[in-house]
């Protein structure tokens, strides 16, 4: 039989792969020419809810899109946006992600 995954497993899943989920949505969001940063808490978070749902590895895509949704649809519309940090308050409370702008100059 397997063994499920702890969290820590699910967070080295999230970043250490060469086509890491995180990785991929970083690319998603280059193309808008914004960067994209995960706060170790958020990484921690989303791992965590994979555990308690039970669903493991492949559940993770299903909590990042249901977390990156509308940032993906929202900040192409805000050309001054130049990072998003997405943090543990995010992930837990579903609020929304810190954007960093670019100060007019």
């Amino acid at each position: 039989t397997l063994s499920e995954l702890d969290a820590a497993s699910l967070v080295r899943i999230l970043q250490e792969p060469r086509n890491a989920l995180v990785k991929q949505y970083q690319k998603i969001f280059e193309f808008e020419n914004v960067a994209l940063r995960f706060t170790d808490g958020a990484l921690d978070a989303i791992a965590q809810q994979a555990v308690d749902r039970k669903i493991g590895a492949r559940g993770l895509r299903m909590i990042l899109e249901e977390l990156m949704l509308d940032m993906m649809f929202s900040i192409p519309s805000r050309s001054n946006v130049k990072e998003v940090v997405v943090s543990k308050d995010v992930v837990l409370n579903k609020s929304n992600p810190l954007a960093v702008i670019e100060k007019a100059g």
